[in-house]
């Protein structure tokens, strides 16, 4: 058990230590402030387009961060021969690939909280054609991811740590700390009740998001047991808009009785099923009970995807 965690550990740290998830995470919540700071003139759903936009960049990067994250985990691992090291010890493919993938989900999931927080803000920061940006909300936040970033300048160039996974830490809090300070104001600066004006209801629709992702990840566990970056992109997208018109190129022809469309239909995601974003519309939410019935599917999914990956990663050479 203490090695599953060593390796599964050393896996999120490494992950986080990467650049390119330092470059993710700003980003996405840079441009999630972004999307809710600026005139959209929609006719009465300014609000409603910032929540998508915010929901589907937080989708978007974090498939990046779970295709890149588990090349950099397990391909560049195999490639480099650190695989082969580590399974020389007493430790099995099994326990390895696992222990991986727990970290990879942690990878995920830290940078899910964190864009979390900037959509949340984003929901509170959405304003309609006669309205104006919220700077209070804007300035703190971005303060914060400025900070993080300058935390870690400063740890790197006098005390010689690394600059990428300091600065991860060091947003982890600041956000956290910005988030709590700016929801016990409102617009104007004005004290009030804390969170009054968040949209809550975006917490079930992001646990669903974050479902997606864990499948996705495990997938590109699954490819990266075989292929490097470039491939593992490509298929991982491919099931990714498959996955997004399942319903229309499946799900009809199995609702017919069509053998193999039922198959195709329960063995690929549906990725449709943890998109909600239209149904928070008109005052409606998502049922945490919805939520629950979801995550038995995201089982099955995951047995079917690391089963897979298993099967794959057993006969790999290592050498």
């Amino acid at each position: 058990m203490r090695s599953f965690l060593s390796i599964a550990l050393n896996a999120f740290l490494e992950l986080v230590r990467q650049p390119i998830y330092l470059i993710l995470l700003v980003s996405s919540v840079s441009f999630m402030m972004v999307l809710s700071s600026i005139y959209y003139f929609g006719l009465g759903e300014d609000t409603k387009l910032v929540k998508d936009s915010v929901l589907a960049t937080l989708f978007l990067s974090g498939i990046f961060g779970a295709i890149i994250g588990s090349t950099a985990s397990v391909a560049e691992e195999i490639r480099s021969g650190t695989a082969l090291s580590v399974l020389s010890k007493p430790i099995g493919r099994v326990q390895f690939l696992a222990a991986k993938y727990l970290g990879l989900v942690a990878a995920i999931t830290l940078h899910t909280y964190v864009c979390a927080l900037a959509a949340l803000l984003a929901s509170r920061m959405g304003f309609d054609a006669y309205g104006a940006p919220d700077y209070l909300a804007l300035g703190i936040f971005m303060g914060a991811v400025g900070l993080a970033c300058f935390y870690g300048m400063v740890a790197n160039f006098f005390m010689d740590r690394p600059f990428v996974g300091n600065a991860v830490v060091a947003l982890l809090i600041t956000a956290s700390l910005a988030f709590i300070a700016i929801n016990y104001f409102d617009k104007e600066g004005h004290p009030q009740q804390f969170g009054a004006l968040v949209d809550w209801r975006l917490i079930p629709a992001i646990t669903l998001i974050q479902f997606a992702l864990w499948i996705l990840a495990a997938i590109a566990l699954a490819c990266t047991t075989r292929f490097e970056l470039i491939p593992t992109l490509i298929i991982c997208s491919g099931v990714f808009l498959l996955g997004l018109m399942s319903d229309f190129l499946f799900g009809r022809p199995a609702a017919e009785g069509v053998l193999w469309a039922k198959i195709v239909y329960a063995i690929l995601p549906n990725w449709q099923l943890f998109w909600m974003a239209d149904a928070l519309a008109e005052a409606k939410s998502i049922p945490w009970t919805y939520v629950a019935s979801v995550g038995q599917y995201v089982a099955t999914s995951l047995i079917l995807s690391l089963g897979l990956a298993l099967l794959m990663f057993e006969d790999r050479e290592l050498s």
